[in-house]
C-alpha cells in the first residue's frame, strides 16, 4: 500500500509482480465494482512467461484530474517514466484521460482498452454524478450490480461474476462513489492528443454494459488501432475468458520486445512460440467465425 498525495486517507493498493529490472511494465486498472485482484488470471500467467505486471486499485478521487495527478505521482514514487496500460471499462477511460493528461511529457507507452469507452455521456447519468456521494452504499451496489448479466450464463462466466461481486461487497461507500462519480462526470477523451499511442481495443460480442454506439465510437477514435474481439466474455473477460485475454495481451506487447519499453524480461522472450501461438488464435477464430 502507497499514499502518494499530501492526503494520508488516500491509499493506493497494489501488486507488484515480474522482473524488477523491467523498468516499462503492464499495469492493471479496475473496472468501478474491481478491486486490485481481479486481474489475478493475468498476474498469474504474464509473470510465469517473465512479464512485470502491476494490479491497481486507486484510492478516492472525485474527479479526473485529481486521479491523473494522483496516479503520475504513483508512477514517479515507483521510478517508472513510461508504463503500458490494461484498462478495464472505467479502467480503460482512465487510462486514455492520464495518456491524455501527460501528453506533453508522455507516461503512457501504449494501451489495451477492454471494454472501455470514450465518453461518460453514455451512460446518462452526468446529471446524477453530483449526487453519487450521497447515497448510500446499499443504493450505489444496486447501480453498479444492474450492468451485470443476468440469465443463463456458462460456469466461468458465472464464477466471474460471483467473484466481481464478491469483490464489490469489499468496497466501502466513499470508495464506491467516488468510482461511479469518475464514470459519470461529463467528460471525453481528446484523441488528438493521444494519436501516437499504439492502442488495441479489446471487446466482447455477447452482452456487456456497453452499448454498440459506445464500441462504434471507440474505433472510430482510434482507427489505426488493433482489435482484439471475443466471441463471448461479458463484462469481465479477464476473469473468465483469461487464455484468450492473456495471448491478446501478448500479442499486444509482441511489438515492444527487444526495445527499452520491453515489458517482459528479454531472457525469456520466445519469438517463435509466440508466431505459434497467433497462428493458432487467428486458426480458432477463423473456424468460429459464421
Amino acid at each position: 500500500q502507497i499514499i502518494v498525495d499530501d492526503d494520508d486517507s488516500k491509499v493506493w493498493s497494489l501488486y507488484d509482480a515480474g522482473p524488477r529490472s523491467i523498468r516499462c511494465p503492464l499495469i492493471f486498472l479496475p473496472p468501478v465494482s474491481g478491486t486490485a485482484d481481479v486481474f489475478f488470471q493475468q498476474i498469474l500467467a504474464l509473470t510465469g512467461w517473465g512479464y512485470r505486471v502491476i494490479a491497481l486499485q486507486y484510492p478516492v478521487y472525485w474527479d479526473h484530474l485529481e486521479f491523473c495527478d494522483g496516479f503520475r505521482k504513483l508512477l514517479d514514487h515507483l521510478q517508472l517514466d513510461k508504463v503500458h496500460l490494461f484498462g478495464a471499462s472505467l479502467g480503460g477511460f482512465l487510462a486514455q484521460k492520464f495518456a491524455e493528461y501527460t501528453h506533453k511529457s508522455p507516461r503512457v507507452q501504449s494501451l489495451i482498452l477492454c471494454n472501455s469507452f470514450s465518453d461518460t455521456s453514455i451512460f446518462n447519468q452526468t446529471w446524477t454524478a453530483n449526487s453519487f456521494w450521497l447515497m448510500p452504499a446499499f443504493m450505489l451496489k444496486k447501480i453498479v450490480l444492474g450492468n451485470f448479466a443476468s440469465g443463463p450464463l456458462d460456469p466461468e462466466m458465472a464464477d466471474g461474476i460471483d467473484f466481481m461481486v464478491d469483490r464489490l461487497e469489499s468496497l466501502g461507500q466513499s470508495e464506491l462513489a467516488s468510482r461511479l462519480t469518475l464514470n459519470c462526470q461529463n467528460s471525453y477523451v481528446e484523441p488528438h492528443k493521444i494519436r501516437d499511442i499504439p492502442v488495441t481495443i479489446m471487446d466482447v460480442f455477447d452482452q456487456s454494459a456497453l452499448s454498440t454506439e459506445a464500441k462504434e465510437e471507440m474505433y472510430k477514435l482510434y482507427p489505426s488501432a488493433r482489435r482484439a474481439h471475443l466471441k463471448t466474455g461479458g463484462n469481465f473477460p479477464y476473469l473468465c475468458r483469461s487464455a484468450e485475454v492473456n495471448l491478446y495481451i501478448q500479442i499486444h506487447l509482441l511489438q515492444f520486445h527487444g526495445t527499452r519499453y520491453a515489458a517482459i524480461d528479454p531472457s525469456m522472450v520466445s519469438a517463435e512460440e509466440l508466431e505459434v501461438q497467433k497462428i493458432s488464435l487467428h486458426t480458432s477464430n477463423e473456424q468460429e467465425e459464421p
